[in-house]
This record gives structure tokens, sequence and C-alpha cells, in this order.
């Protein structure tokens, strides 16, 4: 039985930490199955770097968190940056994964990144830096075609914009969590 803070009951650290083990098996197992899974050793090492990573960060902000909005808004924060440089990584956002375009996507990241330090990890700062995060997820493609980079690959425009609000999306839905963990009387 895991330390939960709260008594008997689930640990979600190991659970966490054996989803992210298991989100590394899963292409292992995929390869002896079927010729469509072809990861190479730098593959994994970058996924485990990906995985690790967002693990340990997720770790030392719910140290810093006080309630469940702000845990949830940190988690879905660092979930959704997780899945950008995967997604991102792995078949690209504007065209295919070599599209230069796609490296526009690390400036996402850094304004989120730079956000949460300027706001200290602290609720209200944390929602205004999640909203410019989203901000800056919807500029990349605007500028991305606007600057020519245009879209390559199998990727339309539709598809495009369609990531982009999904993106957006999350980065607003962690912005709306911070905001509801900052108001007075949220639960501690």
């Amino acid at each position: 039985m895991g330390r939960t803070g709260r008594g008997q009951g689930i640990s979600w650290r190991r659970l966490g930490w054996g989803g992210a083990v298991a989100l590394l098996l899963l292409p292992l197992v995929a390869m002896q199955v079927t010729g469509e899974v072809d990861w190479t050793l730098s593959d994994f090492v970058a996924a485990g770097v990906l995985l690790g990573g967002a693990g340990l960060l997720l770790e030392l902000a719910l140290r810093r968190t006080s309630g469940p909005a702000e845990r949830a808004a940190t988690g879905l924060a660092l979930a959704t940056g997780l899945l950008l440089a995967w997604v991102n990584g792995a078949v690209g956002l504007i065209g295919s994964e070599g599209n230069p375009a796609n490296l526009l996507y690390g400036g996402v990241l850094a304004v989120g990144l730079l956000g949460a330090l300027a706001a200290r990890l602290r609720p209200r700062g944390m929602a205004r830096a999640m909203v410019a995060t989203a901000l800056a997820q919807v500029l990349v493609p605007l500028v991305a075609l606007g600057g020519g980079l245009g879209v390559t690959g199998p990727v339309s425009v539709g598809d495009v914009l369609m990531g982009t609000g999904l993106f957006a999306g999350l980065w607003l839905l962690s912005a709306w969590l911070f905001g509801a963990a900052a108001r007075p009387g949220a639960a501690a």
C-alpha cells in the first residue's frame, strides 16, 4: 500500500510512474506485433526524458500546491506541455516533423515555463501564464503560415487549426482552474 497522505489507499505517485513506464513499454510491445511501429534507441531515450522530466516537474510542483483545483491545473498544464512536445516531435503539428515551422512550438513551451517562473507558481500568476501560453499556441500557426513556412505533408490547414484549438483550449482550461484556485475561499 502506498502512502497517500490521507490514510490507506491508492498511491498516485506509484500509479503515475507506473503509467509512464507502461507508456514506454507500449511501443516496445507494438514493435513485436507489427512493422508499423519502428522505434530506435534514441526514440526511447527521448520519450523517457520527456516522461521523466514531466513526472519530476509534476512531483515538484504538486509539493507547492494546496487545493484540488490548483493540483488539477498543474497536472493539466504539464500534461499539455508533454503532449505538445511529444506530438510535435513525433509527427509535427504543421506538416511533417521535419517542417522548420514546428520549431516555433518550443516558444510556446518557453512562454509557459517563463510565465510559471515569473508567477512563482502562484495560482493567480499561473492563470495569466497559461493564458499567455494559449495565445502563443495560437500565434505559432499564424506566424508560420503568414511567414510562408506553410503546411507540408499529409496535414491540411484545417488539421493545423483544429490542433491549435485543442492545445489552446487545454491551456485555457488550466488557466481557468488556476483562476479558481486563486479565488478567495478556494479549498486549501
